[in-house]
């Protein structure tokens, strides 16, 4: 089948391999893709933020199957827009997209189905708002209703900047639209986890769990980011706990969605604090993690593809699924200056060999005219290593990170210490 791509990130390079090596897949299309994308495939110009512009494209290529990638374009209803057009695509709905898209709608949700998180309160006004900081216990996270790029939680320090922020959100200064409500609760204490299933309904199968690594700095230090590594199986998620993950989140979760009249397609990705109460839901994504899926995909034995496309048209079969008996790791290279101003624009050198068990995943690149690589975000490349255990890996990512340079390379050197430890 001629598949098409949508976004450009770490997250979509890695189901672009996947889409290559898999036995399904005729041709591929990436939109917009980015530098290594381009080199493996056609990269097709596309704004995320139109849907009819993916549509039309998706109509002009006479596409057999779309997996989207992104948050935006599933919570602005493109599956929607693509099944009007009888094409077939893997991801949510815009009805189902809102566990994502509005922190106050999956508060109210979770509440309503008894399922565990934080104690928390929603509002759109200042002074209300105010005074339930009053009388909550420090320290608080505030969140944004709407998408914000991955940067509308913040975490205050003291008073003074809790308040400051939750003015600024609620005026519109800070995440406009998105921040003008909010949902203040507590702070929840713990070891934190990803918790990734593949859902058609109520049928569900899990993926490996894994552990992200957020902050920009070691010891987990500095400003919050899209992730600066990841690694899975992560053990913090034993047997045992996984199955009341499964008994007392995800189930009601899928039975809650289908009480409320949504019929849940695509990957639900949940973040867990696993805290001295159990396990609590921290927020729902409605599509794969970045960086989480640089390690989930290359551990699955079954075709990604296949599971992708069972799942859209309805035939998951939960059992389906194997995995390797290895780990996986991810270290993010990203620009110095990430996650405020960094440059764009610097020649990448990669080694002259990449060993078998190493993927290098592009994010933030473009392929110059003269056929090198140059950064141009943030996060620039994922470097993923398989290996019989998560020390091998690690070791064997860092070995090739360090082999990568550009004037502003900078990476964390601590993916996976805190499992290793």
């Amino acid at each position: 089948m001629k598949v098409l791509i949508i976004g450009s990130g770490g997250r979509e390079h890695s189901i672009l391999q996947a889409c290559l090596a898999s036995p399904l897949v005729k041709s591929v299309i990436a939109a917009p893709g980015n530098g290594g994308m381009a080199l493996d495939t056609e990269c097709r110009p596309v704004n995320i933020n139109d849907v009819k512009s993916i549509v039309d494209l998706a109509k002009e290529e006479k596409v057999d199957f779309v997996i989207v990638g992104p948050e935006i374009p599933l919570c602005l209803g493109v599956i929607d827009k693509l099944q009007a057009e009888t094409i077939l695509a893997f991801g949510p709905n815009k009805q189902a997209a809102r566990l994502e898209g509005s922190k106050v709608f999956t508060k109210k949700f979770l509440k309503k189905y008894a399922i565990p998180t934080a104690e928390s309160s929603t509002f759109t006004q200042l002074k209300p708002a105010l005074d339930y900081l009053d009388i909550s216990s420090s320290p608080i996270v505030i969140k944004a209703d709407g998408l914000a790029g991955g940067k509308g939680v913040i975490i205050p320090t003291d008073k003074k900047t809790a308040e400051f922020n939750i003015q600024n959100m609620l005026s519109g200064k800070l995440f406009g639209e998105s921040g003008k409500k909010i949902v203040i609760e507590e702070y929840l204490q713990g070891e934190e986890a990803s918790i990734h299933i593949i859902a058609s309904g109520e049928k569900y199968l899990t993926l490996p769990p894994s552990q992200d690594h957020k902050r920009i700095g070691e010891n987990d230090t500095g400003l919050n980011t899209g992730g600066m590594g990841a690694y899975a199986p992560a053990s913090v998620v034993s047997d045992k706990l996984q199955l009341q993950i499964n008994k007392g989140i995800i189930e009601p979760t899928l039975a809650g969605l289908k009480l409320e009249g949504i019929n849940y397609h695509g990957v639900l990705y949940i973040g867990i604090m696993i805290t001295d109460k159990g396990p609590k839901v921290i927020e729902f994504n409605v599509r794969f993690g970045d960086p989480e899926t640089q390690v989930l995909l290359p551990l699955i034995e079954t075709d990604p593809i296949k599971l992708m496309y069972d799942c859209a048209t309805n035939n998951l079969d939960p059992t389906a699924i194997k995995f390797k008996n290895k780990s996986a790791c991810v270290v993010v290279i990203a620009s110095k200056g990430y996650p405020e101003v960094y440059p764009k624009g610097e020649i990448i050198q990669f080694p002259n060999h990449t060993p078998k068990n190493i993927n290098v995943i592009h994010a933030g690149t473009s392929l110059g005219d003269d056929g090198k690589f140059l950064t141009n975000g943030g996060r620039v490349l994922g470097i993923t290593a398989l290996g019989k255990d998560l020390e091998t890996a690690a070791q064997d990512a860092y070995l090739y990170c360090e082999k990568v340079q550009f004037p502003s390379v900078y990476y964390r050197r601590d993916i996976g210490a805190k499992e290793l430890r």
